[in-house]
């Protein structure tokens, strides 16, 4: 997978049987910097409070990274329930996926944060790396067919 593939995301909407998972965009800033204001989240994620202003700074890095590929999960049953639902109403938390060696770009690693308390432990985070690891070698495969 080329580097650059990454951001292919951008415009991608994974829709799965718990979850949905769309690009993390500035309209899910307010909600996800509300989260980490968590002590515990803090502390689970290994991060350090950010302000606002930080934590968009944050999300237009991880969109431009070309080393990372980043989705907010979304409740699939809250979201399907009422067209028109906002997005940010939906949020439970998100997942990354992140290439640790641009020579092999087969090598990476997969984060996913059920941020939402009352959505843990009913198999979301699952359903969400499980759709991140398909889209990662789909994405992969992708960029090794075009190179040969």
């Amino acid at each position: 997978m080329r580097a650059a593939t990454m951001r292919l995301n951008q415009n991608t909407l994974l829709l799965g049987k718990k979850v949905v998972l769309v690009p993390y965009t500035s309209e899910h800033v307010p909600r996800y910097h509300e989260w980490m204001k968590s002590e515990e989240l803090q502390r689970l994620t290994a991060s350090e409070p950010l302000t606002l202003e930080q934590e968009y700074a944050m999300q237009r890095s991880w969109r431009e990274d070309a080393d990372k590929c980043t989705f907010i999960v979304l409740d699939a049953e809250k979201w399907q329930a009422q067209p028109g639902t906002t997005e940010e109403s939906c949020m439970v938390g998100d997942v990354n996926l992140f290439l640790t060696d641009l020579e092999d770009p087969t090598l990476g690693e997969i984060e996913v944060m059920i941020a939402e308390p009352s959505c843990r432990g009913k198999g979301l985070g699952t359903e969400a790396v499980l759709a991140m690891l398909s889209y990662g070698k789909k994405v992969s495969d992708h960029a090794r067919s075009d190179q040969v």
